[in-house]
């Protein structure tokens, strides 16, 4: 009887957990539905490289969870998809005894990534590491590592990063359930969660592939302290396809002429320079 009752538990939470995933709008990028029994390691702690080029996006290293079970994927920089897009992360959630895994996804705006500290302008509410203006992105040197001389859009802004900033130990890798981040989708969150998305782009998607691949990034070998936790370019790709992206991309002519054509938020009507305290606090 004792395995029945198990076996029906069991049987309900995985109807719970397929009836949530049928909830996701058609319009929301949902990527592909993870759950583990048992939760992720702790973030490991690492530096940031510095911004290789204008117009790339910062996105944090995260686990995933793979053959042999969780494998850390590198943070890295990646070319944006298109000027305006803004990278939410994915996240690890607790959700009647399992963790459930959340894809990360561009859009206009960072939705809800369960309040987890990834640093680096994701500071476990919307991101605070920089802003677009007329297509052109400006990196925030106050969590963002660029070489000024190389790139000239910055500015600093200390005070929408300490008020966006959860206070969590900042280690922990997922949200709710025992020890976790206690952190619910704000209003705004949950509604910028439900826009419409844009999947991963095919670099994250051949890191993320090369991650799963390497045996040593698994929590298994590496007891949940892998060597490489960060690169200044995504594993899997080349130069040609760095400069192919950044031809047709965000970072070009023809991503910036879109942007235009679309027009400027309505945080950046409101604060046009993106500097100093009226930084919008996405």
């Amino acid at each position: 009887m004792q395995v029945i009752r198990w076996l029906r538990s069991k049987s309900m939470r995985a109807l719970c957990l397929a009836l949530l995933v049928c909830a996701i709008p058609a319009s929301s990028w949902a990527g592909v539905f993870v759950s583990v029994g048992f939760a992720p390691p702790a973030l490991p702690v690492y530096a940031q490289p510095p911004c290789p080029q204008p117009g790339w996006m910062w996105t944090p290293g995260y686990w995933g969870y793979g053959s042999d079970g969780y494998y850390w994927v590198p943070g890295t920089w990646t070319p944006a998809p298109y000027a305006g897009a803004l990278w939410t992360p994915p996240y690890w959630g607790w959700n009647e005894g399992l963790y459930v895994f959340h894809a990360g996804y561009w859009g206009p705006h960072v939705g809800y990534y369960g309040g987890v500290n990834y640093g680096f302008g994701y500071m476990g509410i919307g991101f605070v590491g920089g802003m677009w203006h007329g297509g052109v992105f400006s990196y925030n040197t106050a969590v963002m590592n660029v070489n000024r001389t190389f790139i000239r859009n910055t500015y600093i802004d200390r005070t929408v990063v300490r008020n966006n900033t959860i206070i969590n130990d900042r280690h922990v890798a997922y949200s709710g359930g025992p020890g976790g981040i206690n952190h619910p989708p704000t209003p705004q969150e949950n509604a910028w969660s439900h826009e419409q998305h844009m999947a991963p782009n095919s670099f994250q998607a051949r890191h993320e592939a090369a991650a799963m691949g390497n045996r040593d990034f698994y929590a298994s070998r590496n007891g949940g302290r892998p060597q490489n936790l960060a690169m200044s370019r995504p594993m899997g790709s080349n130069a040609r396809q760095w400069n192919s992206a950044n031809g047709r991309g965000a970072n070009s002519n023809q991503g910036r002429n879109a942007y235009r054509q679309n027009g400027p938020s309505r945080q950046e009507r409101a604060n046009p320079r993106g500097e100093g305290r009226d930084h919008p606090k996405w």
